[in-house]
């Protein structure tokens, strides 16, 4: 897809090139593109924008953080030289308020301290401690559910945005579809992207048939080992209202993937309902009837299969205030944590008993 189409221009692109090669062939290949688009985009970009989005993304993987640390650290200097001095002499800053405030609480955290993501297993639990991923502003927590469908709203957040070009990591044909590829601001999985098909015909975050099969298809047939597909509905974590997939890598099975529970085979009972589909049409009926229930859920493609979890929506009075806004990962069994406290103190019941508060009477 030309990027004139969507009104950007070619100066927004890191090369025409790498963005054409297709992004799913190879781990080591899309490893190095993600790694490269980081880098490009902090030295050509010089907004806080772009260094939030490099800063978190290269805290969730250590060799990133290695790689990156020492431009990350020199436009943390200037960002902070020019930001302080705009607000001593009242100026008004040039950025969005949100940007402005996740680096004000970087300022008082300290640059020095902060570390890359760390993880720990808690039973078959995937527990991981990102206080960078706490500084992301809240988006969905407070929203009511009030329906699986919404009409696209071109006034509010989407992803062909021209702001956002710069957060390009691919775009071409993909599996017979025009699609886009952006970072994951605030990732929270391995190569974490935001993948948009058809961008331009400007569909809302309600799931089709004929999109459910294209992203079991591009799973399915992917070049690479451990590419999967997270997709939220409405009430059960989307945050932005234009259709999208969430693409990472996951070389070690999820949770929710472990042959000892139930819908895989195994006699250990999952917390809350979960099923796995081997052959789309089958998944797409199970979709359909929630779309008819109205209820909320998240899906995990991977390779020939799909795992859904159909669930209370976010504003559940059963659900916590942090736990509103669990997504499709958490469902999967992996939880990202705020606190140190939470992170070495979270037990496996506990985390149990919590997934098992999303639990719904429609199935």
């Amino acid at each position: 897809m030309p990027a004139a189409a969507a009104g950007w221009h070619h100066t927004e692109f890191f090369t025409v090139v790498t963005r054409r090669m297709p992004p799913f062939t190879s781990h080591a290949a899309l490893q190095q593109r993600f790694a490269g688009g980081l880098a490009a985009m902090l030295h050509t970009h010089h907004g806080l924008g772009v260094y939030i989005l490099v800063l978190a993304n290269a805290a969730y993987d250590g060799r990133l953080w290695t790689q990156l640390a020492p431009a990350l650290t020199t436009r943390h200097a200037e960002l902070a030289e020019r930001i302080t001095a705009a607000l001593r002499a009242g100026q008004t800053l040039d950025e969005p308020d949100d940007d402005v405030l996740v680096f004000l609480k970087l300022l008082a955290i300290g640059l020095e301290h902060l570390a890359p993501l760390e993880n720990r297993r808690a039973g078959p639990w995937e527990l991981m401690f990102n206080p960078l991923r706490a500084l992301r502003p809240p988006r969905i927590s407070g929203q009511t559910f009030e329906s699986l469908l919404r009409p696209f709203d071109p006034a509010g957040f989407h992803f062909n945005k021209p702001f956002l070009a710069k957060e390009v990591l691919w775009e071409d044909a993909l599996a017979g579809k025009p699609a886009r590829l952006l970072y994951n601001k605030f990732p929270f999985a391995r190569l974490h992207g935001l993948l948009v098909p058809e961008p331009l015909r400007e569909l809302p975050q309600t799931l089709t048939p004929e999109l459910h099969g294209w992203a079991w298809h591009l799973c399915a047939h992917a070049g690479m080992r451990g590419l999967c597909l997270g997709y939220n509905s409405f009430g059960a974590g989307a945050s932005v209202n234009h259709l999208h997939f969430q693409s990472f890598v996951q070389t070690d099975p999820l949770p929710v993937q472990d042959p000892r529970f139930a819908h895989n085979g195994g006699s250990a009972a999952y917390p809350l309902p979960c099923q796995r589909f081997t052959e789309p049409a089958d998944a797409w009926i199970e979709i359909d009837r929630l779309h008819a229930q109205y209820t909320p859920y998240n899906l995990i493609y991977s390779k020939d299969c799909l795992h859904l979890v159909a669930r209370v929506p976010q504003d559940s009075g059963k659900l916590s205030a942090q736990s509103r806004a669990y997504g499709w990962s958490e469902m999967a069994g992996a939880v990202t944590l705020f606190s140190r406290d939470a992170f070495e103190g979270l037990s496996a019941e506990a985390f149990e008993t919590e997934l098992a508060s999303f639990a719904t009477q429609t199935l």
